[in-house]
């Protein structure tokens, strides 16, 4: 297995895809991974899972890749029952946690305005164009830029796991670029095709820092990091000011109560 620790996590599912399937079972969703290139050891790593889950996982892959190998069964006790598994966050990590919250509140109505953008007669382009200000002023430069500028200097940034958060960020960025010009070309495709690739993309990147990354970053900070990073991340907030996120939810109450009947059909 030393062998294979170091490996991207994706070559080794095209490789073995019942590995894929494994990591599945346990909630380790690097199966429809856009990126895919975490290492296995990492993978395993930054899950958190209990010495027993985790001895059992590594078994089912190693019999995965080695089917003929007689690798050792590791001893579970069948009346021990894994707890639900409760996240909690440091303060700062928490907020992050919160602003998503209002980034999927807007992925959720992708769909609808799109559906609303392809059935006018013309694109609605102040429209697009809102939803534009809000992914690149509230989702970036607010939320993206805390995770970028304090929270990711706070672990090792070449981490490949860190490295796959730039390059969705990045990803995101280009679709955003690719909605502008559709608006700017009239072509509702191009702003179909990439509004809803930045919704996948998103949707999933959410879910990796929510259940994943923030957990695993927070187990390695320590008091006094936690304390720093707070106030690097007030100091932060209070750059831009209260008014900058409360303008954001208020346009997110509009579009919300705009599509309020197809959201909820």
């Amino acid at each position: 297995m030393q062998k294979v620790l170091p490996r991207e996590i994706k070559e080794i599912i095209n490789a073995y895809p019942e590995v894929g399937r494994i990591l599945d079972e346990y909630g380790i969703g690097c199966v429809p991974c856009s990126v895919g290139s975490c290492l296995l050891k990492d993978v395993v790593g930054i899950h958190s899972l209990d010495p027993e889950q985790e001895a059992t996982l590594m078994y089912k892959i190693e019999k995965a890749i080695y089917p003929d190998r007689n690798v050792q069964k590791p001893v579970v006790d069948p009346t021990r029952k894994s707890a639900p598994k409760k996240i909690s966050y440091s303060p700062s990590v928490k907020k992050l946690v919160d602003e998503h919250l209002l980034i999927k509140r807007l992925l959720a109505l992708i769909p609808v305005v799109i559906d609303y953008v392809e059935s006018s007669i013309t694109t609605d382009k102040d429209l697009i164009l809102r939803c534009v200000d809000f992914i690149r002023t509230y989702a970036d430069k607010y939320h993206h830029m805390k995770e970028e500028d304090i929270l990711f200097k706070y672990v090792d940034e070449n981490a490949e796991v860190i490295q796959v958060m730039y390059k969705d960020h990045d990803t995101g960025r280009n679709h955003v670029r690719q909605v502008v010009e559709g608006v700017e070309k009239g072509n509702k495709a191009l702003i179909k095709e990439h509004l809803l690739g930045y919704r996948d993309l998103l949707t999933q990147h959410i879910r990796k820092e929510d259940e994943i990354l923030y957990p695993w970053i927070d187990r390695q900070l320590s008091t006094t990091q936690v304390g720093e990073m707070f106030q690097k991340c007030n100091a932060a907030d209070a750059s831009v000011g209260d008014e900058l996120p409360r303008k954001y939810e208020k346009f997110i109450n509009e579009l919300e109560e705009k599509f309020l009947q197809e959201v909820t059909k």
